[in-house]
């Protein structure tokens, strides 16, 4: 598969365009109990989750923006899995949400970091009942930020209103991604034009967006930020021996030599 490297000023953050997963070593992922929750819990909890709802003058969504110099080149990595090891969603409005509030959110037991930006810094990320909300702007450019804290490659896939932000197609978690280098920064500031430049993300009213405007997206997808994480591996590295307890598994203890 191909993956294109991007040069972003003195950062260097890579472009994955992923053709099909390999047949190599599958991650393994830790499986998430099942709680069962009370039934009153669980309505509270909806109720909750109800109140962060944006009105219909409050709804935002993301559109085409001025032009960023964003150059990219190829190289050569694989999906460790076909499956996300991490995924999640922000809801953004022009919108005083209610919750806890945090400048990033830790994803990947904190091995990756994710915060929104804007020129004068980070916008707050609400958690409320397991969801995040963010208050957006109309007319304020912003852009997503993720900070690789591990020595582990991983690959971004990131949607904003339902569009996939490297080739503006209808949004998929298959689709292709960015690559975080181990202990390095990732940000994305648009929707890519072209090989050297991207269109900025800039909040809107929904009628205004890029999913409003263009045949691949829809005006009902408008207001939300996704983000898939996969494990990436380099096929031209041996990938490292696993130690064996019985690696010959018959006869018997011979001298040392």
């Amino acid at each position: 598969m191909t993956l294109h490297q991007k040069q972003s000023g003195a950062a260097i953050l890579l472009l994955a365009l992923l053709t099909g997963c390999s047949s190599g070593p599958s991650m393994q992922e830790s499986s998430t109990p099942t709680i069962q929750q009370d039934k009153s819990i669980q309505a509270e909890s909806s109720k909750m989750s109800a109140t962060q709802d944006a009105t219909e003058s409050e709804r935002l969504g993301t559109k085409w923006g001025d032009d960023v110099d964003s150059q990219v080149t190829t190289v050569d990595l694989r999906r460790m899995s076909s499956q996300p090891i991490e995924q999640m969603q922000v809801r953004y409005a022009d919108k005083s949400y209610k919750g806890r509030a945090v400048n990033s959110m830790s994803l990947l037991a904190g091995k990756v970091d994710f915060s929104i930006e804007t020129d004068t810094g980070e916008l707050s990320l609400y958690r409320d009942s397991g969801n995040y909300y963010v208050q957006g702007q109309a007319g304020q450019a912003y852009r997503l930020v993720y900070n690789n804290n591990s020595p582990n490659t991983y690959e971004i896939v990131a949607s904003v209103d339902g569009i996939n932000v490297i080739d503006g197609s209808a949004a998929s978690r298959q689709d292709s991604g960015y690559v975080l280098r181990p202990n390095d920064d990732l940000v994305i500031e648009g929707f890519r034009k072209s090989q050297s430049a991207v269109a900025s993300f800039i909040f809107s009213k929904p009628a205004s967006a890029y999913a409003a405007n263009t045949s691949s997206g829809s005006i009902n997808n408008t207001g939300v930020i996704g983000t898939a994480i996969y494990g990436l591996y380099d096929p031209a590295k041996p990938k490292p021996k696993q130690p064996q307890a019985y690696p010959a598994d018959n006869g018997y203890a011979k001298p040392p030599q």
